[in-house]
């Protein structure tokens, strides 16, 4: 059974909002609208299969 790898997009929002602890500023640091940077964060922990904040 292969599991498939986390997008790279999703864990680069994850990376910059825990480094911020704001979704706001990793937001504007990755260029994306806060919803984005939420939406990439919500698709990861669905991934994980745990909440991640």
């Amino acid at each position: 059974m292969s599991r498939r790898i986390a997008p790279l997009n999703a864990l680069r929002a994850f990376e910059a909002a825990a480094r911020h602890l704001s979704f706001t500023r990793a937001a504007e640091e990755l260029h994306v609208t806060p919803a984005a940077s939420s939406d990439q964060i919500k698709a990861l922990e669905d991934y994980c299969g745990a909440p991640l904040f």
